[in-house]
């Protein structure tokens, strides 16, 4: 699993919150992913986002222009089964 976080350049407070929220969300639910932060323009067009914070979660842009809950984003998450295997079961 990958989540990508979108945010301006210069995009501090915001972009770090939603960073700490799917951090602790990934905690909740035990998952193991890829998240990355790109503060790149280039990246936001070519994912047509224009309003950060966005959360990309496997290269579907789920959220934009808010900072998500966690439980939003456990939401998300769990919506997708095969990745709810916890670390034991992955390995």
């Amino acid at each position: 699993m990958r989540i990508d976080i979108l945010c301006k350049p210069g995009c501090g407070e915001r972009c770090e919150k939603t960073l700490e929220n799917v951090r602790q969300a990934l905690d909740d639910l035990a998952v193991k992913a890829e998240v990355h932060v790109y503060k790149d323009v280039r990246k936001m067009i070519d994912n047509r986002v224009y309003v950060t914070p966005a959360l990309v979660v496997d290269d579907f842009v789920r959220i934009s222009g808010r900072v998500p809950e966690v439980g939003e984003i456990r939401s998300l998450i769990v919506e997708r089964p095969r990745y709810r295997k916890r670390y034991e079961d992955v390995a």
